[in-house]
């Protein structure tokens, strides 16, 4: 009897993501956690989820999940994983001081657009990510 719906209680709806599309730190660079039960800890940045607004970082949010074995996993047994948290509870560390910052747009000359620290005002260069 799936769908079925008794008297006075409202269907249940999954709630649109709020997201839209844009997320202030990328894949590979150095944040710190604001607000949460991770506040103050720092890590890297593996995955940004724009659409969620959430990104995943490296060493934070760790969670266990317990495995049925598999053919890819024939034990099984239990999984330790970085979820996701909200992009709005971290933020970018500015490499030359290591303090969290915000960051602005700015355009070059020959019409790149680079990040720049609200804090001290150097440039933020791109994360090296390594393929793979």
């Amino acid at each position: 009897m799936a769908g079925r719906r008794t008297m006075g209680q409202p269907t249940k709806r999954k709630k649109a993501p709020s997201g839209n599309g844009r997320v202030h730190v990328r894949k590979g660079d150095r944040v710190k956690v604001i607000r949460g039960n991770y506040k103050g800890q720092e890590g890297t940045v593996l995955r940004v989820a724009t659409k969620d607004n959430r990104v995943v970082i490296e060493g934070i949010n760790l969670r266990k999940r317990h495995m049925k074995p598999t053919q890819e996993n024939p034990e099984g047994g239990i999984v330790t994983f970085e979820a996701p948290i909200h992009a709005s509870n971290v933020m970018l560390l500015d490499p030359s001081t290591g303090e969290p910052t915000r960051i602005r747009h700015h355009m070059d000359e020959d019409g790149t657009k680079e990040r720049i620290s609200a804090r001290s005002g150097h440039a933020i260069p791109a994360p090296k990510i390594a393929k793979t």
